[in-house]
Formats: C-alpha cells, structure tokens, sequence
C-alpha cells in the first residue's frame, strides 16, 4: 500500500519550494489532463528526486517549476513567490545538454553570465573553479563535438551552477548515458551538491538513481500525474553507489516499487 503524500508546510521559513494543488490540463483537438491536484513541498538545501512512469506528467511538473508551462489550476511557488515565468535563479538540466557546437567548454558554461552582461573577474573565477570541480580541467577550450556524453552533462552542471541559482532543475539528466557514466555522474553530482547544496528536484524514472540521490523521493502516478507516495530517505551523508547494496536501501526500493507496482 502507498503511504500517504506530507501535507504541506507553508508556514515554515525554509521551504523552497511549494506546489499546491496543482493541475495542468492541456486543450486541442485531444484533451490532455497531465497532472491532477499534485502537492509537494522542498526544503532550502534539500535534493528532491521525482520519480514515475513515462508519460506520468515528470517534465510537466518540473517545466511549470521553471517557468516553462503555467499550471491550469492551484499554485507553484518558489520561496514563497509565484512562478510567472523562467527566471535566473531557477536553472535547469536537460536530458541532452544542449551546447552550442561552435562554442568551446569555458563559453558555453559562461553563456547565461554573458547574456545578463557579467564579464566580471569574479565570475570568470567561479567558472574555473567549477571546470574543475565537475572533472573538466584541461578540456576548458574543447568543442562539445569532442566531448564524450557525460563530459557533455558535465558542462550542464556546471552551466547550471555558475549563477548560483536558488534551484536546480535536472530533468533525466542521465538517461541517455550508459550505466557506467551514469554510475560516474550520479558520484560527481552527489559530491558537488554536498559543496554547494543547492536546492535540487531532479526527474528520474530510475528506482535506485532516485533513492541514492535524494532526501525524498516522491512518487507519480500514471496521467493524469499525482504525487502518491513521498517518503524520507534517511540514509546517512555523504553517500556513494555502494549504497545500492545495503539493506536500508533495499527496504526503501521496496516500499517504492510496491507503489509503483500498484499502478501496472
């Protein structure tokens, strides 16, 4: 049986992010409900997973988190303040990384910062700071065509981090990757939220991609998309892929595929 989703905590200072009874329904020649009444709620500083079938209403959500779509009914708000439209500091991850080929790796993590007009020393610092942070040093001056897969998802982060942003959005970011480097990547990221702990909701229909990363891992349902079950991960930082055999983990992956079994 799925546990009942946390009510949602809007009183408390620290909350980062709150959705509330949010619904998208999508009008045209075939009416689409993509999600229905979805509550959720982030901590400052707390790395979210969401996690559910293809077609669940996962991008959906986390488009109407970046100011992408607009919710059809209820309300998403980020620190308190309602979501109207992308914003700087709401940054987000795709599956692919979408780099401008003709752009080296030190330009294209840079792009947001020269697009808003900071050519400053300070932020050129912090951009060489996360190259090497994210494993890329040595590779500042290469194009995205001579990159592998994973060192192309390397550069996303740390695009998305250069602006400090208040949220990181990672829709599937890994998904394309083979299960070595998607193995790598889930280290990587994992030891640069521990530095910079970044407010994280990441989209994963991933069982244990989810439960390693995250602090909660909220579960959707099939369309039209709502939370259904969202359980702590209380299992001690910081963390590594190893975790995946230990027998907390597995109680966790029990309780979640149990959920999901439910819907099939």
């Amino acid at each position: 049986m799925c546990l009942d989703v946390m009510s949602p905590d809007v009183m408390s200072p620290d909350v980062a992010i709150e959705i509330n009874q949010a619904s998208k329904v999508y009008e045209g020649a075939r009416r689409v409900e993509a999600l229905s009444g979805v509550d959720l709620v982030a901590r400052a500083g707390s790395f979210s997973a969401i996690l559910g079938p293809s077609g669940c209403g996962k991008s959906t959500l986390l488009n109407a988190l970046a100011g992408f779509e607009t919710v059809t009914t209820g309300s998403v708000r980020i620190f308190g303040a309602p979501v109207r439209g992308p914003g700087p500091k709401r940054a987000v991850v795709f599956q692919e990384a979408s780099l401008l080929p003709w752009f080296s790796v030190r330009e294209n993590i840079l792009l947001s910062a020269r697009v808003s007009g900071d050519n400053s020393g300070a932020i050129s610092d912090f951009a060489n700071r996360l190259i090497a942070r994210v494993g890329l040093a040595g590779f500042e001056d290469h194009l995205p065509a001579e990159l592998s897969g994973g060192m192309r998802q390397r550069v996303g982060i740390a695009r998305g981090l250069l602006m400090r942003p208040d949220v990181l959005l990672m829709d599937e970011p890994f998904g394309a990757l083979d299960a070595q480097t998607r193995l790598q990547m889930q280290e990587l990221l994992l030891d640069v939220w521990e530095e910079y702990r970044t407010t994280v909701v990441f989209i994963t229909h991933d069982i244990d991609e989810a439960i390693l990363l995250a602090d909660e891992v909220h579960v959707m349902s099939v369309r039209p998309g709502r939370i259904k079950m969202s359980i702590k991960v209380e299992l001690k930082r910081p963390r590594h892929v190893d975790l995946i055999t230990n027998p907390s983990f597995n109680v966790i992956r029990r309780q979640i595929f149990d959920c999901i079994r439910a819907d099939v």
